[in-house]
């Protein structure tokens, strides 16, 4: 475990075990950037306190009938001890086939985000290609495009992290 890093968390819902998979992903490509501590967390296993010392926090969810999960939802509604405002966040989903309606659940999921008072990154076209425009999306555990995207989508967003809080 590195000390004294930034720390970026990415709390997940996976009903198949397909978002835990991009989950990983996200974190490898963010493990990365040598002044940053990624770690993945199931919305059931939260590491509370890696949560609260994390700068940024990224949320990834199954689309399920076009929108986020709902235990992502409750989590969110009912995690008052954990303060998201200020913190970097960024979002994440997969999806069953294409035209699932996964980038709803993202939309969704980021006008949450929004409200309780986070600042909100995809890089979408700012770093050139690949464009990650809401964040990125797997269907299933995604193919190789889809999982590099997700790699890339964790080098940029703690490349950002670590612009932002250093």
């Amino acid at each position: 475990m590195k000390e004294d890093f930034m720390k970026i968390a990415i709390v997940y819902y996976s009903k198949t075990g397909n978002t835990k998979k991009v989950a990983e992903l996200i974190a490898e490509g963010a493990n990365t950037n040598e002044n940053v501590e990624a770690k993945y967390m199931s919305i059931e296993e939260v590491d509370k306190e890696f949560l609260m010392e994390a700068k940024t926090v990224i949320f990834g969810t199954p689309t399920i009938y076009g929108t986020y999960s709902w235990q992502i939802k409750q989590w969110l509604d009912t995690a008052r001890s954990v303060k998201l405002g200020g913190k970097l966040g960024a979002v994440f989903a997969t999806a069953s086939f294409v035209g699932g309606g996964a980038e709803l659940a993202e939309l969704a999921l980021i006008a949450e985000l929004l409200v309780v008072g986070m600042l909100v990154y995809s890089s979408g076209v700012a770093e050139g290609q690949p464009f990650i425009h809401y964040g990125p999306v797997c269907i299933q555990e995604g193919d190789e495009g889809q999982k590099e995207r997700a790699r890339i989508f964790g080098e940029r967003i703690a490349k950002k992290t670590v612009e932002l809080f250093n």
